[in-house]
């Protein structure tokens, strides 16, 4: 190397500032080789990932590309500065060394992130091309503990990197803890709502919630450390702390076994001698429905005598529990009912009243009443 140097300097006629600059190409040239030769070589390896589908080979080598490709010129940079600072003595190229620790240490928590992110995203797209529903709720929660977690190790190692004691950073962040905590309690109790949501699981992503206490219904996009975002049936995005949800009643309607019919169908009272056929024909029909679950309770009965109709009461579930093919049976199942009664030459009640036009018999003196 020394040789090397000597030889550099006679072809450069002594002038030692020109070989450190020609150090510095060389330097930015070998960077330059290896993201060429970096790029090749994941490429090369993020096929073959791809082929054996390996969760852990995916998500390494699409979180490498740019954090390596930075580290590469962060080491090349320091390298060639270090150079200058050499043969220049400028104070400033001093701070140097611990720039590049603190870079290392930068690409590397950089890494972790992205690390973290496509390990997710390769574990969500790998259950749903199964055909499987995953636990985004738990996914999510899992990788912001792990971003989190990465965030504090990349920020104590700067520090120590630095020179400072990570044991008294500690001992300052417990005490100055308690000050912040009772500063920023709403953010407290919503970070730690945020955790009953994922150690609970009274809902996930994608499910439809509502409260009956406060004007909450929607369907959940996303559970935050801090907020809740349902997006409710008008399409408005609604932001909900989290520390709400631990002081009211969540109505988790997605996780219905199946939807009810409960109707109440009216015939005439000129029609009571066909109640017991039109009840026993509903029951048959609704026993023989492809949609209609016979493992829960069923009843078709007449249950009263009500001011205009004789009514009967239908109670039944579906088998399915998606809105729309809800109301597809329910109807189906409606039509079917108006059929056999009209089948049976009954018709549905409807409310009667006494015509204003009839003449009123004339009132009597008071004495005729009694007065």
């Amino acid at each position: 190397m020394g040789q090397a140097e000597a030889w550099m300097e006679k072809l450069l006629g002594g002038d030692a500032m020109s070989v450190v600059w020609v150090h510095v190409s060389l330097i930015v040239l070998a960077v330059l080789a290896f993201n060429f030769v970096m790029r090749r070589v994941l490429a090369r390896f993020g096929a073959l990932a791809g082929k054996t589908d390996t969760l852990l080979e995916l998500s390494l080598v699409a979180a490498a590309r740019q954090p390596l490709s930075v580290l590469a010129w962060v080491v090349g940079i320091s390298f060639a500065g270090q150079l200058v600072r050499e043969q220049t003595n400028v104070a400033i190229l001093a701070f140097i060394p611990p720039v590049r620790t603190i870079g290392v240490i930068a690409c590397l928590g950089w890494f972790l992130l992205r690390f973290v992110a496509q390990a997710k995203e390769v574990f969500v797209r790998r259950r749903t091309a199964r055909g499987e529903e995953p636990d985004r709720t738990t996914v999510e929660a899992i990788a912001q503990l792990l971003r989190i977690a990465v965030w504090v190790a990349t920020f104590l190692g700067g520090l120590q990197s630095l020179g400072f004691s990570v044991e008294g950073v500690l001992a300052f962040g417990g005490i100055g803890g308690i000050a912040i905590g009772f500063a920023a309690k709403d953010l407290l109790a919503n970070f730690f709502g945020s955790l009953m949501i994922y150690f609970d699981r009274p809902f996930a992503v994608g499910d439809w919630i509502r409260s009956p206490e406060k004007q909450i219904e929607g369907t959940v996009e996303d559970i935050g450390w801090r907020l809740t975002r349902i997006r409710t049936f008008d399409k408005r995005p609604l932001y909900v702390p989290n520390s709400v949800f631990t002081t009211i009643t969540v109505e988790n309607p997605s996780r219905m076994s199946n939807r009810r019919i409960n109707e109440t169908i009216g015939v005439r009272y000129d029609d009571i001698g066909e109640v017991t056929s039109i009840v026993e024909d509903i029951r048959a029909m609704l026993l023989a429905h492809p949609d209609i679950d016979q493992e829960q309770t069923l009843i078709v009965n007449f249950f009263q005598f009500n001011e205009f109709s004789l009514d009967i009461m239908i109670y039944t579930f579906t088998r399915t529990t998606v809105w729309i093919e809800f109301h597809e049976i329910k109807q189906d199942v409606l039509l079917k009912i108006a059929a056999i009664i009209e089948r049976h030459g009954a018709q549905i009640a409807y409310p009667t009243r006494i015509s204003l036009s009839a003449p009123l018999l004339p009132a009597g003196p008071p004495a005729a009443h009694g007065a």
